[in-house]
């Protein structure tokens, strides 16, 4: 029989916890398991905290009223209006005498006629892109120079030449051109007058074509070249404008470099629609004479522009 296990004394009462603590030592104070976080004193000058908002305020939209949008509206077309007619009347008043006054240039195209070379006048070579039809360009070489020549019906149309009689007309300058592919030919004509500012807008020139009628301007041959059978009978596509800053009525007329004769010339404009099917419509006669006009019309302007600033320099 193995012998009795010593009986094993109660442990004492515990009086702290942890790793630090002493059992069984007296007077020993325990330590504790956590550390205590020191209170932080809110400076007083921060604003006391306050809740933020998760969503931001909007401020609210006044519901738009009509009656003040077309009221503004209305402002704004008045004064477009009244700065226009501030415009107007200063440009009016330019002359002071309530006449227009010149555009730049005007009184010094009076002269071109003499004074100007006609290499300048008519470019051996003009071009003009997207003349037509549609997005095609063109391209004319001078093949005839008539000498300067007085207003009458050898030069200038019956109706033309009676409009601009009372206005003074001046002199005539003609050249005949012919299209790259040397198919067509076009006679365009500068007449020169003596007509203010104010008479020259009364031509009303995008119009002109159609007040005049079938006033198809003279054509001029050219013997031993292109144009050499370019007459009266072969006048296919036609066009008169006079612009409203140059003292110049300018005239195109077109036809087959084949001498072909054609029943009746027609205005560009006319020409120039869609819906036609005729040769001088499907040939592109119409553009021909309309894209002339407008690039000697173009270059004419230059050419009284330079002019006008030469003189200011002398």
């Amino acid at each position: 029989m193995p012998p009795p296990r010593p009986a094993r004394h109660p442990a004492p009462p515990a009086t702290g916890a942890g790793p630090d603590s002493a059992p069984g030592r007296a007077g020993v104070a325990p330590v504790e398991t956590t550390t205590r976080l020191r209170p932080v004193r809110v400076p007083a000058y921060a604003p006391p905290e306050t809740p933020v908002e998760t969503t931001t305020r909007l401020r609210p939209i006044r519901e738009r009223r009509r009656g003040r949008t077309l009221a503004v509206g209305a402002c704004v077309v008045l004064g477009v209006g009244l700065i226009g007619g501030a415009l107007a009347g200063v440009w009016l008043a330019a002359s002071g005498d309530g006449k227009p006054a010149e555009p730049p240039g005007y009184a010094v195209a009076k002269e071109l006629w003499h004074n100007a070379p006609v290499d300048t006048l008519f470019p051996r070579t003009l071009t003009a892109p997207q003349a037509g039809p549609g997005p095609s360009a063109r391209t004319w070489t001078r093949v005839v120079v008539a000498p300067d020549a007085p207003c009458a019906a050898a030069s200038v149309a019956p109706k033309l030449l009676a409009a601009l009689s009372p206005l003074g007309c001046e002199r005539v300058l003609r050249a005949t051109y012919t299209d790259a592919t040397a198919s067509s030919v076009l006679t365009v004509g500068l007449v020169f007058t003596r007509a203010d500012v104010t008479a020259q807008r009364a031509l009303d020139g995008r119009r002109l074509a159609t007040r005049l009628g079938q006033d198809v301007p003279p054509a001029l041959p050219g013997p031993g070249t292109v144009a050499a059978g370019f007459g009266p009978a072969q006048r296919a596509g036609w066009w008169v404008a006079a612009p409203t800053d140059l003292p110049v009525v300018v005239t195109a007329v077109s036809g087959f470099a084949d001498g072909r004769a054609v029943d009746r010339a027609v205005p560009a404009d006319q020409a120039m629609k869609k819906d036609r099917t005729d040769a001088v419509a499907q040939s592109g006669l119409g553009h021909e004479a309309l894209g002339i006009a407008e690039r000697l019309e173009k270059q004419l302007r230059t050419t009284a522009l330079n002019a006008a600033k030469e003189e200011e320099q002398r």
